[in-house]
């Protein structure tokens, strides 16, 4: 059975149920508007309309939840069935207007305004009226609207001495300050007479302006704070994966290096003495080239690669790093233990292709040899590039930080801006 059905069926039993109210003073009709329950508002008010008038504890009626909850259909209802709940105040003097304006449904300022227009400058106890409320939460939409409106008090100035103006600087919302100011609300600095008033007025609000200006530059150093240490993560984040990477990447580079060099050892070109072709000096399962300079080059080397190779699964596979500068520092040594491994493979390559190709045709092997060689110094010294320009980096960047530091200690001198600290922070791309 559905929701309405079954609260259908228990009033059609006990309509006194309606009435009934939890400790907070809260009736199911003020629960269903809360929710936006429509069935169940119109069943509700079909068995006693008055029970809109029933207010919480903290004095709020159904029509303050409804509206706090941007349920515009049940505003709806709720004024039809008891058009007076409109000026309804709770113990902060807050109207369902202050509630709708602390939301982003136009429908619904537009319905309570319609109900009873007076309740567009209605101040609640601390003199904030809905525009005051709407450029505090800054509600674009809500406040365009406001303004539109011919008979909003753009003047209105509440118990802290704030315009909606001042409010909006306040609380950082410098667009809303930016819509405010081309609609014509000014500050309340600016509507307070400049000469010939009451000097104690003017120094209480000089007093309110220079703690205005605090608050907004301690709100916007909050503000800028937690931006910083959202982006500080998302780029430890991409660090950690990255790094991750490179380690998966390495595990899975050694490993077949390792397969390489220890299948290149057994099948060298020439193939291997039988006792058919057994020479003096010769033993049997002995590589024909073994004697050849070439070959005791690749053999050394491939054999100095292949074990590189296996020490680095072992280590990748054996050693868990869960500090991310411990990791970095691991990746480094392993990485450069991979350099070396690939320069071994390749000379031990090299080596080999002068017995492969013969005497008659050794040019080739120096032309492969002239190639490889320039492509590995230029790989391997762009990397070396990288990795010392990125340490000079990090090493001037700790510096400007500890001096940025000092600075902001001694509250003299500027560091880097927000957006410096994050272009320093965050690399697209570095050598470790």
């Amino acid at each position: 059975m559905h929701g309405a059905e079954v609260v259908k069926e228990l009033l059609q039993a006990l309509p006194e149920l309606a009435m009934t109210v939890d400790a907070s003073n809260t009736t199911a009709l003020n629960t269903a508007a809360t929710q936006g329950h429509m069935e169940v508002v119109r069943l509700l008010l079909e068995v006693d309309g008055t029970l809109a008038l029933i207010a919480r504890s903290n004095g709020k009626t159904a029509l303050h939840s409804a509206a706090r909850n941007g349920h515009v259909q049940v505003v709806r209802a709720l004024l039809e069935a008891e058009p007076s709940i409109a000026l309804r105040v709770d113990k902060k003097g807050q109207t369902a207007l202050h509630m709708a304006a602390k939301g982003t449904n136009l429908d619904l300022v537009d319905a309570l305004l319609a109900a009873d227009p007076s309740l567009l400058n209605l101040p609640d106890n601390k003199g904030n009226t809905a525009l005051h409320i709407a450029s505090r939460k800054a509600r674009h939409q809500i406040i365009k609207r406001l303004l539109e409106l011919p008979d909003t008090n753009l003047k209105a100035i509440n118990r802290a001495a704030e315009t909606p103006l001042d409010t909006a600087e306040k609380m950082g919302n410098g667009e809303v300050a930016g819509v405010l100011t081309e609609h014509g609300v000014q500050s309340a600095r600016a509507l307070s007479p400049t000469s010939g008033g009451n000097p104690a007025r003017e120094l209480k609000q000089q007093v309110s302006d220079i703690k205005h200006e605090v608050h907004s530059q301690l709100e916007q150093t909050r503000q800028t704070r937690v931006r910083m240490m959202g982006i500080q993560k998302r780029i430890n984040k991409l660090h950690e994966e990255g790094l991750n990477n490179a380690i998966n990447s390495t595990t899975v580079v050694a490993v077949l290096i390792a397969t390489v060099a220890f299948a290149a050892i057994f099948t060298v070109p020439g193939e291997y003495v039988d006792a058919a072709s057994l020479g003096p000096g010769q033993e049997l399962g002995e590589a024909n080239i073994a004697h050849q300079t070439p070959f005791i080059i690749f053999f050394v080397f491939d054999s100095v690669a292949l074990f590189i190779s296996l020490a680095v699964v072992v280590v990748q596979t054996s050693v868990v790093v869960i500090e991310r500068k411990a990791k970095k520092q691991m990746m480094a040594v392993i990485n450069k233990l991979m350099w070396v491994a690939c320069v071994l493979i390749s000379v031990a390559f090299l080596a080999l292709s002068f017995v492969v190709v013969g005497r008659a045709e050794q040019w080739l092997a120096v032309a492969v040899t002239i190639m490889g060689a320039t492509i590995l110094v230029t790989t391997i010294g762009t990397m070396l590039y990288w990795v010392i320009a990125h340490r000079l980096e990090a090493k001037r960047m700790r510096n400007i930080k500890r001096s940025s530091m000092s600075r902001s200690r001694s509250h003299s001198g500027s560091g880097l801006s927000e957006h410096e600290w994050v272009d320093e922070d965050f690399k697209k791309m570095y050598a470790i």
